[in-house]
């Protein structure tokens, strides 16, 4: 039996059934795999996972000053392109440091956070120029962090994936729940903007 942390601050640690050997730190690539886990912030004593999702905000952010004048649909390739990185290099890292910290979903693991964020507010760029975009941001991530602590399904069973699979899917479908609705309010709201 190991013990699944969480770096979601509601969800306490729970008791699998999944033996995971603790091999530390082995070499420059061991390090890498720490750096994209963490993000640089899944050693904050506190509330690691909302760290996480607030540093995916920051990416978002600088995404979209330094591409969105290149037009919605290249910037949304760009996001996409971003999603797909951050999500195949998360799981490689989350497996990595798994096995380093012998823990299934060590809590410092923050990288699910950034990529289910990013799918998050992904429609964001779709919204009418009328409204402001940033605080769509805000309810992105706030029902972000909600879908990713109350793990609606089937983010729960998705844990149960093994290694970085499992680590990373529940905030995938975090993220997906999410981008649903982020996409029904800039549905809803650029259909009221253009009657």
């Amino acid at each position: 039996m190991s013990l699944k942390e969480s770096s979601d601050e509601l969800n306490q640690p729970e008791i699998v059934p999944q033996k995971i050997a603790r091999v530390g730190i082995r070499g420059p690539l061991d390090y890498l795999a720490l750096a994209i886990a963490t993000y640089g912030v899944g050693f904050l004593p506190l509330a690691p996972g909302t760290w996480g999702s607030l540093a995916a905000v920051g990416l978002y952010l600088l995404l979209r000053s330094l591409f969105l004048n290149l037009g919605p649909l290249t910037f949304s390739l760009i996001q996409l392109i971003t999603i797909v990185i951050v999500t195949f290099t998360g799981i490689w890292a989350a497996s990595q440091v798994e096995r380093i910290a012998g823990r299934k979903d060590p809590g410092k693991v923050v990288v699910d956070e950034v990529a289910g964020q990013l799918i998050s507010v992904f429609p964001i760029v779709f919204l009418d120029s009328s409204y402001s975009w940033k605080w769509m941001v805000m309810v992105s991530f706030i029902l972000f962090r909600v879908f990713d602590i109350v793990k609606p399904y089937p983010a729960r069973r998705m844990e149960r994936l093994p290694g970085g699979w499992g680590i990373m899917c529940d905030d995938l479908v975090a993220g997906a729940y999410g981008l649903v609705l982020i996409l029904g309010a800039v549905v809803v709201l650029n259909a009221i903007r253009f009657q």
